[in-house]
């Protein structure tokens, strides 16, 4: 089994969990925590990723840096690394809140650029994207200064790319394949 499909049932698992105890919301919040402090730290995910650290000092390096989260987040933690799945603590987070987002009928849109948007652009992207996927959606701009130019823009599952990194990467592949 995938570590995707594996990161989306303990998701799925831990949501039911949490929405049975009325705690899905500060879940939420605490597993954007997570993801956001793993994509801040490599040292983290370098440790989380390595077979040689023992689990036991896994689990005290996250209690240490999760020390405020909820019981549900810290019994989260302490089941994947007894079951040596630590490494998808980052999926498994986001797994939760897309998860959770879909359960209060909220869809976010995250569209990638290299500068911030302008409101009026924001605006019209909204409108867009509501159009295409029929929901009512939320944007969410991350600013990313390695994609040179463009956007890209994911939607759950779909992700459209049309970042100028993008295209010369293509144009990179295409002449190269043909030399």
């Amino acid at each position: 089994m995938s570590d995707s499909r594996v990161a989306v049932r303990y998701a799925k698992a831990i949501l039911d969990l949490a929405i049975d105890k009325k705690e899905d919301t500060a879940l939420e919040k605490d597993m954007r925590l997570v993801v956001e402090t793993i994509a801040e730290h490599g040292e983290l995910r370098d440790v989380l990723g390595s077979p040689v650290v023992p689990a036991e000092v896994k689990k005290s390096i996250l209690s240490d840096v999760f020390k405020n989260i909820n019981e549900l987040g810290k019994g989260l933690i302490n089941l994947l690394v007894d079951k040596k799945r630590i490494s998808l603590l980052n999926e498994v987070a986001a797994q939760y809140i897309r998860l959770h987002e879909e359960y209060k009928g909220e869809r976010v849109a995250y569209v990638t650029t290299a500068v911030p948007m302008s409101s009026s652009l924001e605006n019209k992207l909204l409108k867009q994207v509501e159009k295409i996927t029929g929901e009512k959606v939320t944007l969410e701009n991350l600013v990313d200064a390695d994609i040179l130019g463009g956007f890209v823009l994911r939607v759950g599952d779909l992700q459209y790319n049309a970042s100028i990194a993008n295209k010369l990467d293509k144009i990179k592949r295409e002449f190269t394949n043909s030399i």
